[in-house]
Parts: C-alpha cells; structure tokens; sequence
C-alpha cells in the first residue's frame, strides 16, 4: 500500500523526467543526422522555412512594437522623466530589447503559432499512423521530418530575432519622441550601453530558442495518442513546456554569459 501511495506520488516527476531524457535523445538523433549524408531533407526544410516565416511575420511585428513602445518604452519614459533623464532610455533599452524582450518575444511568437502548427501537423500524421508506415517502409522520420523544421526554426528565429530588435529599438525611439526627448540623446545612451557581446548574445539564444521550440514541439507531436483530443492535449502541452525550457535557458544563458563578461556584470 505504502509503494502504491509512493509511486503515485512520484509518477507525475518520474514522467517528466521520462519526457526531459527522452527530448534530449531525440535531439541527439536529430543533430546526428543532420550532419550525417546524404542531406535529403533540403526541400522540406524550404518549405518549413517559408511556412514559419509567411506564418509569424505579421504576429511578431505586433508583438515587439506593443511590447516595446509599451513596457520598456512608455513606463520607462515616464520614470525617467520624473528625474528628467529622458536622454538614458537608449541605454536601458540595451539591458530591455537586445537582451531580453526581442529573444523573449520572438520565442513566445514562434512557440505560440508555428510550433503548435508543427506539433498539431505531426500529431495528426502519427494519429492516422502515417509515421508507423513510413517506418515500415524503411524512412527515417528523424531525418525526413524533425531535422527539416528543426534548422528551419532555429534559422527563422534567429532572423527574426533581427526583425525584433529593428522594431523594437524604433519603439523606444517613438516613446522618446512622445514624451519630448531627441533622437540624438536616444542614439548616444544607446550604442554607448551596446556591445558586440550583447548583439552575438542575443542571437545565439533565439537561435537555440528556435532549437528549444523544434525539439518539444516534434517530441509532442510524434509521440501523440487518443486521436483528436490526444492531438489537441499535445499542442497544449508542447506550448507550455516550450514556454518553460525557454524561461530556464535563458536563466543559465544569461548567468553564463555574464559571469564571463565582466564588463557585462558590472552593469546588473
């Protein structure tokens, strides 16, 4: 009775912990045959491409402006303006846009509307049994499905990320306008608090964003059951486990990065 209790108490920890190893050897798998030939999955990872990019462009442009010009830009105006240091909003939009809101944004957006299409299009394929049979005919679903949307989305994040920071950045430029100040005293804080640091850091972590993303998202998918209810549970799930291994990366990223920047750690 007491082991009854106990394995009842622990299964929902021990499934997580099945699903987490489980995640990382797909992502094994799946960087070991995109390195290994012959590299048939060219077409498919176009078409993944295009379809994420055609899918997110617009959701994102929203997002980073009303994230932008709203949080970081509207409320940060107005405190500084209080202690009329309108000029510094440029530097704190270094530590807000390039480090944290552009990868962030650009993370929830992909997770949110081209992974759940991916986890909802493979869970579909494995409801009708179209993997087992691809299987039984000798394919690679490895190969032929995840390694496609996997450098496609970590690609698109990473070019998207790109995207946030233009817009965002012209966010807070808008928000200086707004509340009185120049463009020139923007543009001074802001690439005097900038580095070259800060930008490949930024890039790196959406692109392993989008990596994140791919491999929750096709796990979920591939591994969907109870037709399409089961579907539904696994975009839904595959949504929140994206959101949650994105927020703990971006932890250990963030700390890594500045325990081997010092220049970085004295601005914390």
């Amino acid at each position: 009775m007491v082991r009854n209790v106990a394995d009842r108490a622990f299964l929902p920890a021990k499934n997580l912990l099945e699903e987490i190893g489980d995640m990382l050897i797909l992502t094994g798998r799946t960087i070991a045959s995109a390195l290994r030939p012959p590299y048939s999955y060219g077409g498919e990872f176009v078409n993944q491409f295009l379809f994420a990019l055609k899918l997110c462009w617009f959701p994102l442009l929203i997002s980073t402006i009303a994230f932008g010009y709203g949080a970081p830009g509207l409320q940060a105006a107005n405190f500084l303006v209080l202690f009329g240091a309108l000029d510094r909003l440029g530097g704190f939009f270094v530590l807000a846009v390039i480090r944290e809101f552009a990868p962030f944004v650009t993370a929830i957006v992909l997770a949110g509307v081209a992974g759940t299409a991916i986890t909802a299009d493979l869970g579909a394929r494995k409801i009708r049994e179209e993997l087992d049979a691809l299987q039984v005919l000798g394919v690679d679903t490895v190969k032929s499905l995840v390694v496609p949307r996997f450098l496609a989305l970590m690609l698109v994040t990473g070019l998207f990320n790109i995207y946030a920071l233009i817009f965002g950045v012209v966010s807070g430029v808008l928000a200086t306008v707004v509340n009185g100040g120049t463009i020139g005293a923007f543009q001074a804080t802001f690439f005097t608090g900038a580095s070259l640091t800060d930008l490949w850091g930024s890039m790196l972590k959406t692109t392993l964003f989008g990596a994140i993303i791919a491999i929750v998202c096709c796990y979920k998918g591939m591994s969907a059951s109870g037709g399409a209810e089961g579907v539904g549970r696994a975009v839904n799930q595959a949504v929140v486990i994206a959101f949650l291994g994105i927020f703990a990366f971006n932890y250990v990223f963030t700390q890594t990065l500045l325990a081997t920047n010092p220049e970085l750690a004295n601005l914390r």
